[in-house]
């Protein structure tokens, strides 16, 4: 009998163990155990979320279009790439270029810098979306997005900003309704925003702006600004300029992002990151961005170069150089080709490093190139190496910021502040499960810039593989062919908010 019941006990263990067994098999697995419904394995990289902070090793999966996990367990993919040694990061966003640079071949340089992402938003078209439709209808690289451009929109009721005498002419208040109404389409027809180039247009009044930021407050969507005023000549400098944009943000309610804050205070750079910083500190919506170049760039036109731009941007002639051959201006040919009628880009060398500095290691001042190489391969370096640049000066060399922070400035803070305008931004920058595989793989010991002002069309080096929704378009440092995974992204305004 003992021995009976022994063996019973024994029976009734074997089957439920084997129950439960085989409900373990049958059971549905979760999708960080289904490695075999990876397409993509990134795999031993060091992993960097922006969002969280994590910084680690670890393997990336990708489905489809998004990440499917992150994790330090062993996955598989039907494509597997080795990242050992390498940086693992959202793909980077450049807030501050054109929509053009989304199609090859400005594209080229873009994605080889490490971009995913190319938003136009310190100006943009009246009818946004014809512009939409037009990018849809071609194959496109990368991502892009835009605003509705204050110029055009100043320019649609006929006031010019390429007229030198229309741009002097302040808008009547009908025509104010009118620019005000025509922004709000461009909101409803998908703009992420308000850009302006108030400098551009000296006569814009402070009414025209206020109501502006209204309607961007309104509608929940940033206004984007080239400040009015550039440089420490007093009355009229960059502090006076960022005054008028905290006020008019704190008085509407709206976010303002100040555009390249390293070229209009470049010798005033202390106070006004002391006054954006302590109004964001304060409750009021302000960021700003940098590019990491000592010279900026803008057309012989530009009311920049207005009487007195030289006392203004404590600048020469010499400091002047042409874009299409590399040649330092004088008097006599800056008088010259300024009157000529096919005028001329330039460079301009002006900005003091330690600006640069100070601008980019501030906590509200995220990376952007303010540029892109022209189809001709024309342009400013920044166009073709402003993230590389950045990587290898402010992380690799000058330890300014952390590989965290850094990421945080390339791609996190500018995703952050257009996701209110448009949910798409919620899943970009970001390195976790569920945000879209937009993801860059680069070489921090070795990447850099090789676009110079004498020669921008150069690609950057050590960005070894990029995904663009989850399609390969750079495989160790070279364009792939026949791709076009790119998208627009467009804004979801909140009516009547």
């Amino acid at each position: 009998m003992p021995q009976n019941g022994g063996g019973s006990m024994l029976d009734s263990r074997s089957i439920l163990l084997a129950t439960v067994l085989a409900a373990l098999v049958c059971a549905p697995v979760p999708l960080d155990a289904q490695v075999e419904r990876y397409d993509v394995a990134i795999l031993g990289g060091r992993v960097v979320d922006p969002e969280t902070g994590f910084d680690g090793v670890a393997n990336v999966g990708l489905v489809g279009d998004r990440i499917a996990i992150v994790t330090s367990d062993p996955i598989s993919g039907a494509s597997e790439v080795d990242a050992r040694g390498l940086v693992v990061a959202p793909g980077f966003i450049d807030p501050l270029t054109s929509v053009g640079a989304a199609r090859l071949p400005s594209a080229l340089y873009k994605v080889t810098d490490g971009v995913t992402t190319v938003l136009q938003l310190h100006g943009g078209p009246v009818d946004v979306d014809a512009m939409y439709q037009s990018m849809e209808s071609e194959d496109v690289l990368l991502n892009y997005g835009t605003n509705v451009g204050h110029a055009a929109l100043r320019g649609a009721v006929g006031l010019s900003a390429g007229d030198e005498d229309q741009r002097e002419v302040p808008a009547s208040p009908e025509q104010v309704e009118r620019i005000v109404e025509l922004a709000r389409q461009g909101i409803m027809q998908g703009a992420l925003g308000i850009g302006f180039g108030i400098q551009y247009v000296p006569s814009t009044s402070e009414e025209e702006i206020f109501r502006l930021f209204e309607l961007g407050a309104r509608y929940g969507v940033p206004s984007h600004l080239h400040i009015r005023y550039l440089g420490p000549q007093r009355p009229i400098n960059s502090v006076k300029a960022i005054h008028e944009v905290i006020a008019t943000a704190a008085a509407t309610g709206a976010s303002a992002h100040i555009a390249h804050v390293n070229s209009t205070s470049p010798k005033d750079i202390d106070l006004v990151l002391d006054l954006l910083e302590g109004a964001a500190a304060h409750g009021v919506d302000m960021s700003a961005d940098a590019y990491p170049w000592e010279a900026g760039s803008t057309g012989l036109e530009s009311s920049v170069f207005d009487e007195g731009f030289r006392e203004r941007m404590s600048i020469g002639y010499g400091d002047i150089e042409l874009v299409s051959t590399g040649e330092r201006l004088t008097e006599d040919t800056f008088r010259r080709y300024r009157s000529d009628e096919k005028r001329d880009g330039v460079i301009v060398h002006f900005i003091p490093t330690e600006t640069l500095r100070k601008a980019l290691t501030s906590p509200i001042v995220m990376v952007a190139s303010d540029g892109a190489i022209s189809p001709e391969g024309r342009g400013h370096p920044r166009g073709a190496g402003t993230y590389a640049r950045f990587l290898r000066q402010y992380v690799r060399e000058w330890g300014d910021v952390t590989l965290v922070e850094a990421m945080r400035k390339t791609s996190f803070l500018a995703a952050v502040q257009l996701q209110q305008a448009s949910p798409a931004m919620r899943r970009k920058g970001r390195l976790s499960a569920g945000a879209d595989a937009d993801i860059v793989v680069f070489d921090l010991a070795t990447v850099r810039e090789r676009a110079t002002y004498l020669e921008p069309a150069q690609t950057s080096v050590g960005i070894e593989h990029v995904w663009v929704n989850g399609v390969l378009v750079v495989d160790s440092g070279e364009l792939v062919a026949g791709v076009a995974p790119g998208r627009a992204i467009r804004g979801a305004p909140q009516r009547g908010r």
